[in-house]
């Protein structure tokens, strides 16, 4: 993403595939993660790693940091999206392990098929991390045709980047960036007010403050 209009345009359309139910039945744990993610940034020491080894963090960190990048604002990088994945990956998300541990590798093996002297994603340059990740864009199939296909890893990257768009919009006021990054990105007001018939059943629904539209679409 290259722009705040670019980025926000991403970061809805990421959000609207996470369901009202999905965050309903996650939502105590999503906020501990977040609060995790924070703290780990603000640590002076370097935070334990509770899934991904050293190398896998890197990597990780790279690829969550060209899904939401840091430019004229703040990007995953900054807001801890690795620890969130980390801490969720071994509690409400610990059915997501074998995809993060089969795909990973597949997108490895595809930054070297596209770049033959990389053999690490975050050696690559941010152009060049670009052109990888593009190449598992459902809408680029042209692209995608010129490599082989690897399944686990277009599966790891969807996975990938709906955990950072979620990591990323948390509710800044339960849990998430105290800075409010990504619901400034995408136009969000954090004094939100609820008015019939617009939400008004909804105002104490445990996920109304990441998916405002899921309150319109019920009306």
């Amino acid at each position: 993403m290259t722009n705040d209009l670019s980025r926000r345009n991403f970061l809805e359309l990421g959000g609207s595939a996470v369901s009202a139910v999905w965050l309903s039945a996650h939502w105590p744990a999503l906020l501990s993660a977040a609060k995790h993610a924070r703290e780990s940034v603000q640590s002076p020491a370097a935070p334990k790693l509770e899934f991904f080894t050293p190398e896998q963090a890197a990597e990780i960190d790279a690829i969550t940091a060209r899904i939401i990048p840091t430019d004229e604002t703040l990007g995953a990088h900054e807001a801890g999206v690795l620890y969130f994945i980390d801490r969720a990956l071994i509690t409400f998300a610990v059915d997501d392990q074998k995809t993060y541990r089969e795909g990973l590798p597949e997108l490895l093996a595809r930054t070297h098929e596209v770049f033959p002297a990389l053999e690490k994603f975050s050696a690559a340059t941010p152009d060049q991390q670009d052109e990888i990740l593009h190449s598992f864009d459902a809408a680029n199939e042209t692209d995608s045709r010129r490599y082989r296909p690897r399944a686990g890893a277009q599966d790891f990257f969807e996975l990938l980047r709906a955990h950072t768009v979620v990591a990323f919009l948390l509710d800044p006021d339960s849990g998430g960036d105290p800075n409010g990054i990504g619901w400034k990105l995408i136009g969000r007001d954090r004094e939100h007010m609820f008015q019939p018939p617009f939400g008004y059943y909804d105002k104490n629904y445990p996920g109304w403050q990441l998916l405002p539209s899921a309150a319109d679409k019920k009306s």
